[in-house]
């Protein structure tokens, strides 16, 4: 071949080369398409539009059980324990025996002071019958009034005797009494502390066992006095209007609502000056015995109703830094805002900023929404479950922009 065929043939691979490049770098333009690829117009979403609602003004608040009644038994006598005569676990009424201490030395003290108060009551008798004697005779030579003052004062020291034995006999009797042990309250039994044989004495710093009343049952809760001076000046302000009583429910550890309505039993009268809460108590029926003294537990306290716009708890997002945001419509577009809540109602929160009452509020097609977008608008519904639910007009007629 040619050295000049070559050249040629070499030139036109180059000259392809380069159109090929050409080519292949270059964009692509459809026919009617802009540079930009295809146009993008508003983007739908859903909507609804905020409105004031009376809203429960709750305070949910920690608190702790305690018992309506609690006592542990000590001896009031000394001796050995004969018998332990209840079942731990079961109900007792008051006067149920529980414990039964030895009481032959008892019964010893008993019939020795019933024989004493014979012996004294027998010397009365006698001494006012010598008495009535020298009384009969004391105008007579034969008794003097010194022997009258004798027989007076003897009666009177017979009849003190008497007194006397019968007051001892009443102890005795007590203390036979005591020896058995009995519940002071309705309640349930506790474990026993004390085994059969064991010595006790009068009075001991151990007790024998105890018993505690469950049913109704006592919920101590703890609030600040900053929010006590707030739900104050809402009710003052107007904010907040009072019902005829304070609603309290309970929710128990493991997240399910006890099924009865408490009541209020002490309002908190001292604020604590380390922590700066004060405490209050409520009360609540606890016939099955579901809450056990020294559980903790959540009160919800409803003071009465407050006038706020609900935002749906799904139309939200958490900004980087916490805060919590939403998408309004204004002007045909998105616009971002932030807001401030006093706490969640159902799936909504209670919004007192950054969203007013009649605010176009976006719920669904959030997903890679931008703050100034441009957007048309269907209005929705939420259901009680916080779902999205579209509204049977038609779309079409709806798709306008706000």
């Amino acid at each position: 071949m040619k050295s000049t065929d070559l050249n040629s043939l070499q030139g036109t691979s180059v000259r392809l080369l380069t159109l090929l490049l050409l080519l292949f770098s270059a964009p692509v333009h459809a026919q009617g398409m802009p540079p930009g690829g295809p146009a993008q117009g508003p983007t739908q979403v859903g909507t609804i539009t905020l409105s004031s609602e009376d809203v429960p003004y709750v305070r949910t608040l920690p608190g702790r059980a305690v018992s309506f009644e609690e006592t542990d038994l000590r001896p009031r006598v000394s001796g050995l324990i004969e018998a332990i005569l209840y079942t731990p676990g079961a109900p007792l009424k008051v006067g149920d025996p529980m414990f039964k201490i030895e009481d032959a030395s008892y019964r010893a003290a008993v019939a020795s002071a019933e024989a004493a108060l014979a012996s004294a009551q027998v010397d009365a008798t006698t001494s006012t019958a010598s008495l009535d004697r020298y009384r009969s005779l004391q105008n007579s030579s034969a008794v003097t009034q010194a022997d009258l003052q004798a027989a007076e004062a003897t009666a009177a020291a017979s009849e003190a005797g008497v007194a006397a034995a019968q007051a001892a006999l009443d102890i005795a009797i007590l203390d036979l009494s005591h020896t058995t042990v009995v519940s002071p309250i309705d309640g349930i039994g506790g474990l026993p502390e004390v085994s059969v044989g064991a010595l006790v004495t009068a009075n001991q710093a151990d007790p024998l066992g105890s018993v505690t009343r469950l049913d109704p049952i006592y919920i101590d809760v703890s609030d600040s006095s900053a929010a006590r001076l707030r739900v104050r000046d809402r009710i003052q302000t107007g904010n907040l209007t009072v019902g005829d009583k304070l609603e309290i429910s309970l929710t128990l550890e493991d997240g399910s609502v006890y099924l009865g309505e408490g009541s209020l039993i002490t309002p908190g009268t001292t604020v604590s000056t380390t922590t700066g809460t004060f405490d209050l108590r409520v009360q609540f029926d606890n016939p099955d015995r579901l809450i056990m003294p020294g559980q903790f537990l959540r009160v919800d306290i409803t003071f009465g109703t407050t006038k706020a716009a609900l935002v749906p708890q799904r139309a939200t997002s958490r900004a980087s830094n916490g805060a919590l945001t939403a998408f309004v419509v204004r002007e045909g577009n998105a616009q971002q805002v932030t807001l401030s809540s006093s706490g969640s109602y159902d799936n909504s929160w209670v919004v007192t900023e950054g969203a007013d009452v009649g605010d176009v509020l976006i719920v669904d097609g959030l997903s890679n929404l931008v703050d100034g977008a441009e957007v048309t608008t269907v209005p929705v519904t939420i259901n009680a479950d916080g779902a999205v639910i579209d509204t049977p007009s038609d779309t079409d007629d709806t798709n306008g922009k706000q």
